[in-house]
């Protein structure tokens, strides 16, 4: 392993600012660090030059690259609550933990040794922007309690982190065997009582014609998303969605500059575990559209997953944990579109109030209809 005081000098000389030689933080929406002392750009790359995305043929690489991947040394700390490890704000003495808001235990040297990412999708959206949506979004939930909003003027809690993901392309042929089913109507009769005597009456009833239905399908998955981190729950993190990935850049430390990164807790193969049990729903649905018909039954099937690929990414989101009646809620904002999803608190004593009220508005309703009864 490298000695951390190369590797942190190593960092430090390449996000020196090229004028003032300060430290420089990254400015999001933007391809360069800005100078908070002297003002200067430092672009990290020209506005004209492309990232060329490429993506990693998986067998090959578990079989034959894994360890001879470049790995990078970041300063790190890991939450003995929650499990997450990620990178520290620099000179800090004590923190809490973005994902579950326990207190870090802090100590000198500490750092974690990661597979270097491929590619990043860089911040676009900057701190002041993520604190406005983040505010407008909680004065709009319903029977929130009243301390939420004051938290919300905690911009600390709102943490800026790269949080890292997995995609995946594989190209899929499925086999399958099954019935599709035509529906007909037929008319029934039955019969009721009317004015104390039996009638009878019919009614439509749709019925199924069923056939043998054999067939392959074919489907391509292009860049499908896999979280992995384990701090946030995976159906939170699937509602960021959109990310505009074809904006991705080469990975480079000074994109992460000011901000904070979490290591990956799913591993490639966990993650390509994953994509397969994804993958499963959606073929299963063009199973049943290259059946056909009204209805169909799937007796069997059996995919052939070829030429699976694959990269690491990270990926902006701004996280935010809150404590509230001992309970954790965390949120999460989309840091290129500023889409927020999260969990939320309720007032007990601001739905006590509304039912209360609702039952008053009732009674008053009912009294004034009486009296004109």
């Amino acid at each position: 392993m490298a000695d951390f005081s190369e590797s942190v000098q190593q960092i430090n000389d390449e996000l020196a600012c090229i004028n003032c030689g300060a430290m420089l933080k990254f400015k999001p929406g933007t391809l360069s660090l800005i100078c908070e002392y002297c003002g200067t750009q430092n672009d990290i790359k020209s506005p004209e030059e492309k990232a060329e995305i490429v993506e990693f043929d998986l067998e090959t690489y578990l079989a034959q690259e894994f360890e001879k991947e470049e790995k990078v040394i970041l300063p790190a700390v890991k939450c003995q609550s929650c499990g997450a490890t990620s990178t520290l704000d620099k000179n800090i003495s004590s923190d809490h933990c973005p994902f579950c808001d326990a207190a870090l235990v802090i100590t000198s040297g500490t750092t974690c040794t990661i597979h270097k990412p491929h590619y990043v999708l860089p911040f676009f959206i900057d701190e002041k922007i993520a604190v406005k949506n983040f505010k407008k979004w909680l004065k709009n939930l319903w029977f929130a309690p009243k301390d939420l909003m004051n938290y919300a003027d905690t911009s600390a809690k709102l943490n800026g982190m790269y949080l890292p993901y997995w995609t995946f392309d594989c190209d899929t042929t499925t086999r399958y065997t099954g019935q599709k089913g035509i529906n007909y109507t037929v008319h029934e009769s039955y019969t009721v009582m009317e004015g104390g005597r039996s009638v009878t009456k019919t009614r439509p009833v749709t019925k199924t014609r069923w056939y043998p239905a054999a067939g392959s399908v074919k489907y391509f998955f292009d860049d499908l998303l896999i979280e992995a981190t384990k701090s946030l729950p995976g159906h939170t993190l699937q509602k960021l969605k959109p990310w505009d990935l074809e904006k991705l850049e080469n990975y480079d430390d000074r994109y992460l500059s000011g901000f904070r990164t979490e290591t990956y807790q799913v591993d490639l193969r966990s993650g390509y575990k994953i994509a397969k049990n994804r993958m499963e729903p959606i073929i299963r649905e063009r199973v049943r559209m290259d059946i056909g018909g009204d209805r169909q039954n799937i007796h069997y099937i059996s995919t052939e997953y070829k030429d699976p690929a694959f990269k690491h990414i990270l990926l902006p989101v701004f996280i935010s944990a809150y404590k509230y009646n001992k309970k954790l809620y965390q949120f999460a904002i989309n840091g290129r579109t500023g889409a927020i999803i999260g969990e939320r608190p309720y007032s007990a004593k601001k739905i006590t109030l509304a039912i209360l009220g609702g039952l008053a508005f009732i009674g008053v309703l009912y009294l004034i209809l009486s009296m004109f009864a």
